[in-house]
């Protein structure tokens, strides 16, 4: 078992520490090799450097007993079998990665890599994020106090292993730089949200080049995560038709909040290019002509019998929740859309398998009424801090829906 006394530790620190053989002292470490065998790759072997013209070692991470910024321990009493280079193709850390440079997509420098940040979990040694930030060359170069002054100061300068690229296989001839790992082959796999820090951390060339690889329905979803800056600035770069097709996938309140933040005649312009009754709805929410909740609600929730199965539900769960608005409640209903409970997606995955979600609802629902403004709203929200409200009529048939996440950003009208 391996013992640590950081949990985090940068390359440029690791480097050139003692190396032990349990007591014995036998050199000190010069590189790191890693597998790239999930979405962060892991160190497999230690290269250790040794006086007096020894040859190296290739020590597996299997040996290891204790790993710090001061020494490094492995469980070995005869180095002799470990006399051997890494295998041909093998990831060197200090070879192969750092000081290499960051490429976007078409090959545009982003930053330079001045070193790695790697991260124990789990009982394994990852590759978490490269740094390219002035901080950590200062590091490298030995000014440790200006570094850790620079630190308090400036925020960033790293990226996630997770947006590079996997390197080429015959890394020993590599010659190139390391490029980011946002293709459109696996750019569906990202998560908005994920897709949204990843924009926002890009410059704007490179933010529009990824945008534009996004299906419709991603991008969609990606605009609204995004801080408000970036919206304007995309909106403002892509073809309206494309920008107009985007925010008429959005639920009417998210098309109302990112077109306020336009300027007017831009908004106006994509407001007469999406479909006329959204159109109109959004500017009723821009304008705040009429507040009626039904503006701001959405008919893509997910509703069941309550005699299906948790176990039909988890499984298929990512089909039911496609295309879907609100994911994190499933509604109740009977065959006449009657609301009879409402089931948490947190109680699903706590629930038996075997259950129905008729057994596990709760069945004292609280409701929005179809005369309700967004005031209304804005109220039951903050008094029962739920994330979503179902929105019922005189007779508790269900209507439509109404997210805090589309609302959020939206203020109700002070007459």
């Amino acid at each position: 078992m391996v013992s640590v006394l950081e949990h985090k530790f940068f390359l440029s620190e690791i480097i050139g520490r003692r190396v032990y053989l349990k007591a014995l002292r036998i050199g000190r470490l010069s590189d790191m090799v890693i597998v790239e065998t999930g979405k962060l790759p892991e160190v497999s072997h230690f290269i250790v450097s040794r006086p007096f013209g020894y040859p190296p070692l290739l020590l597996p991470w299997d040996k290891l007993t204790l790993i710090s910024n001061t020494e490094i321990v492995f469980d070995l009493s005869d180095p002799t079998e470990y006399v051997r280079p890494p295998a041909e193709g093998s990831i060197l850390l200090r070879s192969h990665i750092l000081d290499k440079k960051i490429l976007d997509m078409d090959d545009h420098e982003v930053e330079v890599i001045y070193d790695i940040s790697l991260d124990f979990q789990d009982g394994k040694l990852y590759v978490s994020e490269v740094d390219f930030s002035r901080r950590h060359l200062l590091r490298r170069l030995g000014l440790k106090k200006v570094a850790d002054w620079i630190s308090a100061q400036e925020k960033g300068g790293t990226l996630s292993w997770m947006y590079v690229q996997r390197l080429p296989e015959h890394i020993d001839t590599f010659k190139g730089h390391v490029k980011l790992n946002v293709l459109k082959e696996n750019i569906s796999d990202i998560h908005p949200v994920d897709m949204a820090n990843i924009l926002e951390e890009l410059d704007s060339e490179q933010r529009l080049a990824v945008f534009k690889e996004l299906e419709p329905e991603h991008a969609s979803d990606t605009l609204e995560e995004v801080e408000p800056r970036v919206q304007r600035e995309l909106i403002h770069a892509i073809e309206k038709r494309h920008a107009a097709r985007l925010i008429n996938a959005m639920s009417p309140a998210q098309a109302a909040i990112i077109l306020a933040a336009l300027p007017t005649a831009e908004a106006d312009e994509l407001l007469q290019m999406i479909d006329q009754d959204n159109s109109a709805r959004v500017q009723k929410i821009i304008d705040h002509h009429d507040e009626n909740i039904l503006l701001y609600s959405t008919r893509k929730f997910m509703k069941m019998s309550g005699s299906m199965q948790v176990k039909t539900v988890m499984t298929d769960f990512r089909e039911f929740a496609r295309n879907m608005d609100v994911i994190m409640y499933v509604y109740v209903t009977d065959e006449e859309d009657v609301l009879k409970g409402v089931v948490d997606i947190r109680e699903l995955v706590a629930a038996e398998s075997e259950q129905s979600i008729g057994e596990i609802m709760s069945e004292n629902v609280i409701s929005l009424s179809p005369e309700d403004t967004l005031s209304d709203a804005v109220d039951m929200f903050e008094r029962y801090g739920f994330r979503a409200i179902p929105v019922t009529d005189e007779k508790n048939i269900l209507l439509a829906v109404v997210s805090f996440r589309d609302i959020r950003g939206i203020k109700p009208r002070l007459d």
